[in-house]
């Protein structure tokens, strides 16, 4: 007696096409003769499932088969249980969506043979300069292009591409496997383009493009940031036979600048100063990328590390009008080199020094002096 056409896919009577696609996919892809060879347990199987499947997914027969079981396919009634697979139209698809990679996989071409070109990568470095400012950059870059000679069709001028003989110009042919099903190939003869070429162009081979290198205007806008990719739209790789172009990514990298370090549209910048600045206060002056300069003041009394923030001296916002900050961090330099007379003018310095001249240091140690005589009590 015949299993129940719901039992074998393992779903209830009311399940909906897509939960019938999903288990039959799924027990395909376990019973499939190519993946249990000489398993003839597994090849009975997948006949089984593939006739539950193609009977429950046509609507008319899933009502026939619900009202009236296997006696609704007996007799030639309802032309069959589609236990076959010639005829079988809705299977090739949901075959080629399981197995696609058995079935030639790879590129998909259009009629004629047009496949796209591929997408190319350029890297380009760029000073902070130039990032601040923008520019327009000449590159080369060595790929395919269409062949000015046959128009990128492959075949001799004065020729065309024909019909390939043994698709038909489909692009894959059909293969009888295991004596009961047929699987689609791509085409060994036209390799998927469904055209062959019996004059080849001889400038390209019959490839329909050839390498060169191209100079193409690149333009970097203002404020551009590290890792920035910019897309030209068709300057990739040809196509083949005519198809159209890839696009070519440029990838942006900005070199490490001598002064300046960024983050977002804000720039970076150390600037040492001496003791006696620090301490009595006093002022220099820093150049900044639009080619100005500016007065920083310092304040007497200033500990290293203090920032100063420099109003719109950073990068521009790229295609805003919006500029950044320029922050400056003062690093207190110790005198280093004294002369006898600098040592002893230190030396009075320092006994004349009282806690209100280092109240940091003074606080620090005092309470450390608290926290270690707490051991003792």
């Amino acid at each position: 007696m015949k299993a129940d056409f719901y039992e074998m896919l393992g779903v209830d009577k009311g399940a909906s096409e897509k939960d019938l696609k999903a288990a039959f996919r799924k027990l395909a892809m376990q019973c499939h003769p190519d993946r249990n060879p000489g398993d003839a347990d597994a090849e009975r199987r997948f006949k089984e499932i593939n006739e539950a499947y193609e009977t429950l997914k046509d609507p008319q027969k899933r009502a026939a088969y619900d009202r009236f079981g296997h006696a609704a396919f007996e007799n030639g009634g309802m032309g069959g249980g589609g236990a076959g697979f010639a005829g079988a139209g809705g299977f090739a698809d949901i075959f080629e969506d399981i197995f696609g990679e058995m079935m030639g996989g790879g590129r998909r071409r259009s009629s004629g043979g047009r496949e796209r070109g591929a997408d190319l990568r350029y890297n380009m470095e760029i000073t902070l300069e130039e990032a601040f400012n923008g520019k327009t950059a000449q590159i080369h870059v060595p790929s395919s292009i269409t062949c000015n000679e046959c128009t990128g069709t492959g075949a001799k001028a004065g020729t065309q591409p024909v019909t390939c003989t043994m698709c038909g110009g489909a692009g894959r042919v059909r293969a009888q496997t295991g004596g009961f099903f047929s699987i689609e190939r791509t085409c060994p003869t036209c390799h998927g383009r469904g055209q062959t070429i019996k004059d080849p162009c001889p400038k390209c081979d019959g490839q329909g493009r050839v390498t060169e290198e191209r100079a193409l205007s690149v333009n970097i806008p203002a404020g551009i940031e590290d890792g920035t990719r910019i897309r030209l739209s068709g300057e990739g790789e040809a196509g083949a036979r005519g198809g159209p172009s890839g696009d070519l990514y440029i990838f942006l990298s900005v070199s490490p600048h001598e002064f300046f370090q960024r983050e977002a549209e804000n720039l970076y910048c150390t600037a040492p100063i001496s003791m006696t600045t620090a301490a009595l206060g006093g002022s220099f002056e820093v150049a900044t990328l639009d080619g100005t300069q500016t007065r920083v003041k310092i304040p007497e009394g200033t500990q290293n590390g203090r920032k100063f923030r420099v109003k719109g001296k950073g990068m521009p916002v790229m295609r805003q009008n919006m500029v950044g900050d320029l922050i400056i961090q003062v690093a207190v330099e110790t005198p280093q080199n004294l002369s006898r007379r600098q040592r002893e003018l230190l030396e009075e310095f320092d006994k004349l020094s009282s806690t209100e001249n280092s109240p940091q240091s003074t606080g620090f140690f005092n309470r450390m002096k608290d926290f270690f005589e707490s051991f003792g009590n």
